[in-house]
């Protein structure tokens, strides 16, 4: 191991460290650090997307669109997959091994003089918040998208001062943390709306879209509501997402997953092609778009009718409903609440005679204990003709078991296992499928990040090589 990998390694652990001071909401530690960093925030223009499920694919659409017309651009997501550096990026680089050993031995100092003062020791999540924001304030991109951690008003994201707020949709998840209605987790994601700056959301509830009315009004901020003001038309559900599969080049030749036409504020468009999969995605992508009408009229950025396809067509968000295997097919979702599970069953049906088409579906599913699994289970699972429990690696995936005890009121007892380790269980549930069949890996992004890793280093390169040895034996 290199010096490099043993203090990016390192700084690593020390993040990992952080974790015992576990989910700590609230402003007070992160201001504060911020701060003595120089207050990096103030010199970024952020764009700040808070909600419950399509906080990423509403991002990455924005970076890829704002990429694609030659802006230098900073995002912010969480919780990875494979690595810590996906967190951090700029054009779609990954933050360097060096450069997070740097930012942070330039933090330490910082972060250690406010414990001995007496504030208290930020989390992992606020450092890490932290550490992105020193690090886009030195590398001066044009824009930076910045995802909401948790929740939205004592999130420590919301330091900033955003040129837009986003709110995609608004569902029941985190409820230990952020409310038992639909109205107090409305509230706390409301949070992020900032005096006078206009806000985009996707928020179809009618309970969810009142709140946040209610706080744009307070707050008078323009608000542009996906669905009313903005609206899409579904043309056409698209075709061969993995033409010309090749086991080094995971995203194949991508033609368009959906077709859909924009009628915008001040824009429209047609046969707009968007390279992700489900419906949902084009609440998520005219989302996008009515960000970037805001962006030209209010902040007079331009963004011509090619960028904006362009951006569409090339987006990727793994681990989002992505086909990554074509035989058999393997799909991957990180459908971990009910409304995520709701969108997941949409698509399956929805592509049931193209991209998903099958003759079986298999199911890998692991869940949180935080999560509504009864409620997800029970959408998920009659689909189905097998179903293979196991537990993500996380400390939050207590009773993994139970997964199974609810998928059995749905399937015989003998098509529902269990087994612990996810690998093993992929490998175990992924010899039970046919080349005619469909395996499905869902639930937890921390499961979906472990077996897509997997897949892509040790089982698509032996599904691709026994391919080719039946080919040349024909």
């Amino acid at each position: 191991m290199d010096l490099e990998e043993t203090a990016y390694q390192a700084a690593l652990e020390y993040l990992k460290s952080l974790t015992k001071f576990g989910i700590n909401l609230g402003l007070s530690r992160i201001q504060s650090l911020l701060q003595r960093l120089g207050n990096p925030e103030d010199s970024l223009k952020i764009i700040h997307i808070g909600g419950t499920n399509g906080k990423g694919s509403t991002a990455a659409m924005l970076h890829s669109i704002l990429q694609e017309a030659g802006f230098k651009v900073g995002l912010f997501t969480s919780p990875h997959l494979h690595s810590y550096r996906e967190r951090i990026r700029i054009n779609g680089e990954l933050i360097s091994k060096i450069e997070v050993v740097r930012c942070l031995q330039e933090m330490r100092p910082v972060l250690d003089a406010l414990v001995a003062e007496g504030v208290e020791h930020p989390t992992e999540f606020e450092v890490s918040t932290a550490l992105a924001l020193y690090y886009f304030a030195r590398e001066k991109p044009d824009f930076v998208i910045l995802e909401v951690g948790l929740g939205g008003a004592i999130d420590s994201t919301n330091v900033v001062k955003p040129l837009i707020t986003v709110l995609t949709s608004i569902g029941m998840d985190h409820m230990d943390y952020l409310g038992n209605t639909l109205e107090e987790i409305a509230r706390v994601k409301a949070g992020i709306i900032k005096e006078g700056v206009p806000v985009v959301t996707s928020v179809e509830k009618p309970a969810a879209l009142r709140v946040i009315e209610e706080e744009a009004s307070r707050k008078n901020a323009k608000i542009v509501k996906v669905g009313q003001d903005v609206r899409w038309l579904r043309r056409e559900i698209g075709g061969n997402l993995l033409k010309d599969f090749d086991s080094k080049d995971v995203s194949g030749d991508f033609s368009a997953a959906n077709i859909f036409d924009y009628h915008g504020l001040n824009q429209n468009y047609e046969d707009l092609e968007l390279a992700l999969l489900g419906k949902h995605q084009l609440g998520n992508a005219c989302t996008a778009l009515a960000v970037c009408e805001i962006l030209k009229s209010d902040y007079h950025v331009e963004l011509p009718e090619k960028v904006i396809r362009e951006g569409l067509k090339k987006v990727r968000w793994p681990g989002r409903l992505e086909l990554i295997c074509r035989e058999p097919k393997i799909l991957l979702d990180g459908a971990h609440n009910v409304d995520g599970m709701k969108s997941l069953a949409q698509a399956l049906q929805d592509y049931a005679g193209s991209l998903l088409k099958r003759e079986r579906l298999f199911l890998c599913l692991g869940m949180l204990q935080d999560k509504e699994r009864a409620k997800a289970v029970e959408i998920i699972a009659p689909l189905a003709a097998e179903i293979m429990v196991t537990k993500p690696d996380s400390p939050r995936a207590e009773k993994w078991e139970e997964v199974a005890l609810l998928a059995q009121k749905y399937l015989p007892e003998d098509k529902v296992l269990k087994v612990e380790d996810p690998l093993e269980a992929l490998e175990r549930i992924l010899a039970r499928v046919g080349p005619k069949d469909m395996l499905l890996v869902a639930g937890s992004l921390y499961l979906i990040g472990q077996i897509r890793q997997y897949l892509l280093e040790k089982v698509i390169p032996r599904l691709i090589t026994c391919t080719e040895r039946s080919e040349g034996l024909s």
